[in-house]
């Protein structure tokens, strides 16, 4: 059997090849808005569509993977995420586009619970291995904006099928990272037999935290694009520029979370994170000229930070409920923030896109808060 060490850095690039779908919903609201004539409030409706179906079901993937070891929705639900925004721009119909996009996040809700069980049966009591597999899903959005681009700037909303392409090499990475974690993916389960109790009220402060932070992210990553454009110019480059830079911000801050917290510990490191974000969001809205893009840098970096950190310790605080931890800290946390997108988009027509912005800042600080009363888990 391949060893255990593969079944990583093979999760890693799989869950890359997944979250590229994630992003590419908000990376499609350019393109949406310029060919189709969305309004903000239509185009935020596009990322709620792939956010409210995942968020729905996300849960019951994970209290699902708490019952019964599911191994095979890692392929399966690849495709299915890599199918619904491959078909986002073959319709001009708004309803279908909608369709798509929502069955694209139900193939993204389907994927982290059972992902996560069995990265952190494979990682053990490492940050840093969880670290990497977080990684792999920062890298995934980091490339939509790119590949999103590359398609739909040469070909057009209907070339959106040659999007799908990542899923099919993702689902191979799912079945060749199960092979090299066969023991991981065939546990009891849960993904572990574990001793102990959950601590619920902890679990759902974090969850809190993370909410704060989803709506923050999820809310740039559906505005900043055109917020740059309309504050820097330069048209539809400068904002996948914005958005790239968002998103392999993530990536790097991802890598350094998992280091960070080995040596200062998950929860100090986590609540510096919210702090600086909440003062890097304030510099996007507020700091004139191309001094934007290094704020979005330092926002990306602060809210990945504890990113991976967020899906371990809710993981030890539900130690008989890993699925459901997992569903909840990997999906459902990050997948609400598309919730709030709407709202946004309704405030930026009938105010500003800066207006609409200027309320992000202050959600990293009320996360703040949420994490001050916690404590790490007992062993």
């Amino acid at each position: 059997m391949p060893s255990r060490s593969r079944a990583i850095p093979l999760l890693a690039v799989g869950h890359a090849c997944v979250d590229v779908y994630q992003g590419s919903v908000a990376a499609l609201v350019p393109f949406l808005v310029a060919q189709r004539g969305y309004s903000y409030a239509a185009a935020a409706g596009i990322v709620l569509a792939a956010s409210l179906l995942s968020s729905v079901v996300q849960p019951l993937f994970g209290a699902l993977t708490d019952r019964w070891p599911m191994p095979w929705l890692l392929p399966v639900s690849a495709v299915v995420a890599g199918a619904g925004v491959g078909l986002a721009g073959v319709s001009d119909a708004y309803g279908l586009t909608l369709a798509a996009v929502a069955v694209s996040g139900i193939g993204v809700a389907a994927y982290h619970p059972e992902a996560a069980r069995v990265a952190r049966v494979a990682a053990g009591r490492s940050h840093r291995a969880m670290s990497w597999f977080s990684l792999g899903g920062n890298l995934g959005f980091a490339a939509a904006p790119l590949l999103v681009g590359a398609v739909v700037a040469t070909g057009g909303l209907r070339a959106s099928p040659l999007l799908a392409v990542p899923a099919l090499a993702g689902a191979a990475l799912c079945f060749a990272a199960l092979r090299a974690a066969r023991t991981a993916a065939a546990t009891a389960p849960g993904g572990t037999t574990v001793e102990g109790r959950d601590d619920s009220r902890s679990f759902l402060l974090l969850a809190g935290a993370v909410v704060c932070r989803s709506i923050v992210f999820a809310g740039l990553s559906t505005f900043v694009s055109l917020f740059a454009i309309h504050r820097v110019g330069g048209g539809v480059a400068t904002g996948t520029a914005a958005l790239f830079v968002l998103y392999i911000g993530g990536a790097i801050g991802t890598v350094a979370g998992g280091s960070l917290a080995t040596r200062f510990g998950r929860l100090p490191v986590m609540r510096w994170s919210y702090l600086s974000t909440a003062i890097a969001v304030a510099g996007i809205v507020l700091v004139p000229g191309p001094a934007l893009f290094a704020f979005v840098a330092l926002v990306s970096a602060g809210l990945y930070v504890p990113f991976s950190l967020h899906i371990t310790l809710g993981q030890d605080y539900l130690p008989r409920h890993v699925g459901t931890a997992s569903g909840v800290t990997l999906g459902l946390t990050v997948s609400i923030g598309g919730l709030a997108s709407p709202a946004l988009g309704a405030l930026a027509d009938t105010t500003s896109l800066r207006a609409a912005l200027i309320p992000l800042a202050a959600l990293p600080a009320l996360g703040w808060l949420l994490l001050r009363p916690l404590t790490e888990p007992r062993d």
